[in-house]
């Protein structure tokens, strides 16, 4: 038999999780942003739980490919745009929007030949300080723009950087919003975080927004909020089954370096599931799990194809009993990506895009 490791991608979570953001962003068109394969979903194994989207909005050219493969004939927007000139003729070909941040991109498409004007999203710098053109030369970009033939259609867009946080999107809004008055054109700004905290408000969330990892049931500002309070489901499990049921005396020590030493006799399961599959090496001993839909604690190191498992909580665990590292178990119970993620330090986004290719994935739902 194949080892015991498995992912679970539900569709049906991703689609509740879409009509959930929808609800929190009335009246806006929504991205199901696909990059980084679909999060580690898989774009393939996603789709027919995103296609209830307006849009796709990811990365590169080879996804953007892959999803016109699947059928869709709807918008899709390269989020970074156009990395060489010879990238527009396949926007053209594949009739994709794309964002313009820096001279150059706009350089290379007044040399572009093309018999289809483009659709651009001209992304400013709002104070991520990432990509975009700066507020006071926003405008200038634009009036290049609008004068190429080439041309067709220009939106706007920004992207906030403390949409989770305490800090808030006022101050990055505002320049935004200054800027782009008088200007005509969609307006696109609101991420996971800004769609489920300000969606309400008609101005801020535009004619677009575009979600990402709430899509994928995990919440944007953990542990302020959890993906349930949020009425967000998981959409990917990382369940295994136990290799090993050992007792280990009182003084013995668990895994690598022994980084665990049990005060009592201790019921110990061997997990068929490492850092080699995506799981965290870094999770400390009480990152939890659930063995048989029971909640218990992680032990020692993480090695690259087994982890350690509480078993006392667990009297019925066995060989072959199920472990859930995130997601959902059989019985119904649900560990939060983010509760893992959190405990070994990082977000529920690594977590999903580590998913390692040796792990098999199903699709439910």
């Amino acid at each position: 038999m194949p080892r015991p490791i498995l992912a679970t991608v539900h569709t049906d979570a991703l689609r509740h999780n879409l009509q959930r953001l929808r609800e929190a962003a009335p009246g806006a068109r929504l991205w199901a942003v696909v990059k980084a394969d679909a999060y580690g979903h898989g774009i393939e194994r996603a789709f027919e739980g995103l296609r209830g989207a307006d849009g796709f909005a990811l990365l590169d050219l080879a996804e953007a490919e892959r999803v016109r493969a699947l059928g869709w004939r709807g918008p899709i927007l390269l989020l970074e745009g156009v990395f060489e000139p010879r990238d527009l003729e396949l926007c053209s070909r594949l009739n994709l929007w794309h964002a313009v941040h820096c001279d150059e991109q706009i350089d290379w498409l007044a040399m572009h030949k093309t018999h289809q004007p483009h659709r651009v999203f001209l992304k400013m710098n709002s104070g991520m300080n990432r990509l975009g053109f700066s507020p006071e030369r926003y405008r200038a970009a634009y009036a290049r723009l609008a004068a190429l033939p080439q041309v067709e259609e220009i939106s706007l867009i920004t992207h906030f950087a403390d949409a989770d946080g305490d800090r808030g999107v006022a101050e990055q809004w505002a320049v935004f919003d200054r800027t782009t008055q008088g200007l005509p054109g969609e307006r696109s700004v609101c991420n996971s975080a800004a769609v489920l905290r300000y969606g309400q408000d008609g101005a801020l969330r535009g004619d677009w927004v575009r979600p990402g990892i709430a899509t994928y049931g995990s919440s944007p500002d953990y542990p302020a909020h959890t993906a349930e309070q949020w009425g967000l489901r998981p959409t990917m499990t990382l369940s295994a089954r136990l290799l090993a049921v050992n007792t280990v005396a009182a003084g013995g020590r668990i895994g690598y370096g022994g980084a665990f030493t049990a005060e009592q006799p201790t019921r110990v399961g061997v997990v068929a599931c490492g850092y080699a599959d995506g799981y965290p090496r870094v999770a400390p001993t009480g990152t939890p799990v659930l063995v048989n839909g029971v909640r218990t604690r992680t032990l020692g190191r993480v090695s690259m194809d087994m982890l350690a498992v509480d078993l006392d909580p667990v009297p019925d665990a066995v060989l072959g009993s199920e472990v859930t590292l995130w997601g959902v178990a059989a019985n119904g119970a649900v560990l939060s990506i983010d509760e893992v993620a959190h405990a070994a330090g990082t977000v529920g986004y690594e977590l999903m895009t580590a998913l390692a290719r040796r792990v098999p994935v199903v699709v439910q739902g």
